[in-house]
This record gives C-alpha cells, structure tokens and sequence, in this order.
C-alpha cells in the first residue's frame, strides 16, 4: 500500500509492474499481495490493471507512511547511516506499537523543540 501511495504521487498510474520494480519484488509475489488487498477493500485495480488505493487503503497507507518518516527521522536524528535508517524504517514501521511510536514522535518534537 505504502508503494501504491507513493507511486500514485508520481505518476498517473500505478500498474503492478511499477509495484515489482519500485519494491524489487517478482511479479508474482506483487500479484498475490494486491489481491490479497483487494479482499480486504484496499485497492481497487480496474481491467486495463490500474491499481488505486481505496479510501480505506489510502487512510492507512499515510498512515504507514507517517510513521515509515518518523522513524527514518528518529533513526537518522540518532546518528544512523541514510541507506540504514531508510531500510530500518522499513521493516519497523509495520511491527511497531502504537505507544513506542507516540514516545517517538514525542521525543522528535522535544529534539526539535531544544534548537
């Protein structure tokens, strides 16, 4: 979703090719997950294979996104390398409690609050 979201900022239109090749990711594997998406009322994908995210899926892409930025910042702000930070955020974006994430974005604002 958050590939979708991102894409469709940059582009007209978002194809699962576009998906496999932003994520790096067999054209298969991309197919599974957007119809796994689809069942859930995520997307959308039209018959010339345009994909959209539906109002649900766009709310929790940002969301995922918000919080993909956060803790890049979080990381980064640490000292961490750019290429880690990005790939940390990553795979913690998705696992992260909503307590520990509040706690961040607090001490973000706190950091940035002191210059």
């Amino acid at each position: 979703m958050e590939a979708i979201y991102l894409l469709s900022g940059t582009t007209a239109s978002v194809r699962s090719v576009d998906i496999a090749r932003e994520l790096g990711f067999s054209k298969p594997s991309v197919s599974i997950a957007l119809k796994k998406l689809r069942a859930e009322g995520l997307i959308m994908m039209n018959g010339s294979g345009h994909i959209a995210l539906t109002e649900r899926g766009d709310q929790l892409a940002r969301r995922v996104w918000d919080r993909h930025k956060t803790i890049y910042s979080w990381l980064r702000a640490m000292g961490v390398s750019e290429e880690c930070a990005e790939s940390d955020a990553c795979g913690i974006e998705h696992i992260i409690s909503e307590e520990t994430f509040t706690a961040m974005q607090r001490a973000l604002v706190a950091r940035e609050d002191l210059r």
